[in-house]
């Protein structure tokens, strides 16, 4: 607790648990976190000021470069509505210095249905979800437009996303909207058995997602945001969830595990909002920029 106690007076020390159980040790590292660049070239709504949000991704690559970083994950909506505005910003993205992921987010599908399968090459992604193994941690990388209005591109997929909402329509749940979206049968079993391989070969795992599994309010959850809480809920191993999509940003911790929602990237015409966060063994430390604020987590 002392070396922790050092960040005290800058940060917000949350979910400290003074008799928690001797931990292996885990290296220390850091990454870079952005959430909803949103960019298009079109006006701006009375938040959402689209073109300029790729001066602010600009500023972001800008300041991580001069850190040096595990990788820089983007928490999906990295475009909204033109395909042309991929053309943009991946010169800018490419800029990064450290590795780079996606996650994909609902405005990513915001675009022709013709030009809907092209996402996944513009965003470098060869699976909709998958696993990073750094430093004895597993970071899953969701896909909640598994089953969705935008990102079902399948006929199977639409019939699942058909089948789901209905079904929890008549529940009267207030994130069953259409710019939500939710998990499948198979992406859940691969969840467990990713948290499975984790416990077995003692590695931590954090989760990022676009949409949120918990947050200060719900209207902006997976659609069966429970069904993944059922299964995280049984793995100590999990200690985290990231996810944007929210862009007011929100901060939950449940049972150990933190639930950050980081802000959008394009709201508010001269702010920003990114971040760095520091994995040590004992904590994660967010350095946030612009409207994100620095917090300080403590892992269980």
């Amino acid at each position: 607790m002392k070396k922790f106690a050092a960040f005290i007076p800058l940060l917000l020390i949350i979910g400290c648990n003074t008799k928690e159980k001797p931990v292996p040790e885990y290296p220390d590292f850091e990454i870079g976190v952005i959430a909803d660049c949103q960019y298009c070239y079109c006006e701006p709504s009375e938040i959402r000021f689209y073109k300029k949000a790729s001066g602010k991704l600009q500023e972001a690559v800008n300041e991580l470069n001069t850190h040096t970083l595990e990788y820089t994950i983007h928490l999906g909506d990295f475009i909204d509505r033109d395909f042309n505005s991929f053309d943009t910003l991946i010169p800018i993205w490419a800029g990064l210095k450290s590795d780079r992921y996606h996650v994909l987010g609902n405005h990513d599908f915001k675009v022709a249905d013709s030009l809907k399968p092209m996402v996944f090459d513009k965003m470098d992604l060869k699976e909709r979800y998958y696993s990073i193994v750094k430093n004895k941690w597993r970071f899953i990388v969701l896909d909640g437009n598994d089953l969705s209005v935008h990102g079902a591109l399948t006929e199977t997929k639409k019939q699942q996303t058909d089948s789901l909402f209905n079904l929890l329509s008549e529940r009267e749940l207030p994130n069953l909207k259409h710019w939500n979206g939710g998990l499948g049968t198979e992406q859940l079993q691969w969840v467990e058995n990713e948290l499975k391989q984790a416990t077995e070969k003692n590695e931590r795992v954090g989760f990022y997602c676009h949409f949120p599994a918990l947050g200060e309010t719900n209207d902006h959850n997976l659609w069966n945001y429970e069904q993944l809480l059922a299964i995280i809920d049984k793995y100590d191993c999990v200690k985290f969830y990231f996810n944007g999509h929210n862009h007011y940003g929100s901060y939950v911790q449940k049972d150990g595990v933190h639930y950050l929602n980081f802000k959008g990237m394009l709201d508010t015409r001269d702010s920003t909002s990114f971040a760095r966060v520091t994995f040590h063994n004992d904590s994660l430390l967010v350095k946030g920029y612009g409207r994100e604020p620095d917090r300080g987590l403590r892992i269980r």
